[in-house]
């Protein structure tokens, strides 16, 4: 499952509300400011992928395309949209689309041992306001069972002492 906001009802939600498919293509640090620039409030009917100066490529379960430079996509149904309200009740202008993954395209080159090397695709993040972050360092950590969490010592760093990487 994969979900995603948008503040507004941009090309994206129309477009996805009509079809009801959609692609998720990972943005990375390498398509950044193309990333940005299909940001842009284009009028509808314009090519964003092209304004961009990206390449649309077909997808093999969903009608709407993927973008070829993207290091992952994942071609998705809509299963729900969910437009928002205030505390009070009111409507905003704000919408959550969740999808379902019906088949994932990923560039050979960020598989290593048989796994997703993410940080060797180095996606971004939005973080708020005009601000991203780029994840090129990532750890594995398995869960624990309830009785290994219940026996484990408290491992919380105190506040404000928080190391920046592990």
């Amino acid at each position: 499952m994969v979900c995603f906001s948008s503040e507004g009802r941009k090309d994206s939600v129309t477009f996805i509300e009509e079809t009801r498919e959609f692609v998720c293509n990972f943005a990375s640090w390498d398509l950044r400011l193309a990333m940005n620039i299909t940001s842009a409030p284009f009028p509808r009917g314009v090519d964003e992928l092209r304004a961009a100066g990206l390449t649309p490529a077909p997808s093999r379960l969903v009608r709407p395309p993927r973008v070829s430079e993207a290091p992952c996509a994942m071609e998705c149904r809509v299963l729900q949209t969910v437009s928002l309200n205030d505390i009070a009740g009111n409507p905003i202008d704000r919408h959550v689309v969740f999808g379902q993954v019906l088949g994932v395209h990923i560039d050979d080159r960020f598989i290593a041992n048989g796994r997703l090397d993410t940080a060797a695709m180095r996606p971004i993040a939005r973080c708020g306001y005009d601000e991203y972050a780029v994840v090129d360092e990532v750890f594995r950590m398995v869960r624990p069972s309830v009785p290994e969490a219940a026996l484990a010592p408290r491992l919380a760093e105190p506040m404000g002492r928080r190391s920046r990487r592990p």
